[in-house]
């Protein structure tokens, strides 16, 4: 299976995702790597089973602009509800200024993160994408999501062990568990979200491995 991935911008090097996603070249599945969202073809969307974003709203690291334009948010909606399959890991649940229709696509939009500390994940819910999954814990970004879709099914949370109460005095808690992991469906397609990922030891992880293998392949309706 062939798989677009779509990766960096100025705080998330490209080359985390693509090193992060190539173990799973031996499992049967090839990643063709686009660093520069400008140079996307959005004719092309069809080409692939499942997209994979793994950006903010940045063109790429050199390039701050945006990307996410109307065009290439309507093309990702039709992508999706003609039965295309989205994979949004980390930075590419961060919303840019006018990105609406996307974030609503992708059912939520990056809040904040507390420095970084080690963050437990584990599955919560059996299902194709948590299938096989074990608890694992590595030194992460751990994010705080706004959801933003009513139909959200919940199948990963984080626990971090740390948290800068000062940062966002309304955590009064030493720790926070937030959603790490979820799907959604609109049209005939297929969304997946996974937040995990800031450090390239995190997608090393052999049990974040199984997940981003079982979430493509969820995706691509396998």
């Amino acid at each position: 299976m062939r798989v677009l991935l779509l990766c960096d911008d100025y705080y998330h090097p490209g080359d985390v995702p693509k090193r992060g996603l190539a173990p799973l070249t031996e499992k049967g599945i090839e990643f063709d790597v686009n660093k520069n969202a400008k140079e996307l073809d959005l004719g092309n969307l069809g080409d692939y089973k499942v997209v994979v974003i793994s950006k903010s709203d940045h063109t790429s690291k050199q390039d701050e602009d945006p990307w996410k334009t109307p065009a290439m948010q309507d093309a990702f909606v039709k992508y999706v509800e003609n039965g295309g399959g989205l994979l949004v890991t980390h930075s590419g649940t961060v919303a840019g200024k006018d990105t609406g229709k996307l974030d609503n696509l992708i059912g939520c939009k990056f809040k904040f993160h507390p420095a970084q500390s080690l963050v437990t994940v584990q599955a919560i819910k059996p299902h194709p994408v948590t299938e096989g999954v074990g608890v694992f814990v590595e030194k992460d970004e751990h994010y705080i999501l706004d959801i933003l879709a009513s139909d959200i099914d919940i199948l990963v949370a984080a626990y971090a062990s740390a948290l800068d109460k000062e940062e966002k005095p309304n955590y009064d808690a030493p720790g926070c568990i937030a959603p790490a992991g979820y799907v959604r469906t609109q049209g005939k397609g297929r969304v997946c979200v996974l937040t995990p990922g800031h450090n390239l030891e995190v997608w090393h992880n052999p049990e974040y491995q199984r997940l981003l293998e079982n979430g493509i392949r969820w995706c691509a309706g396998e």
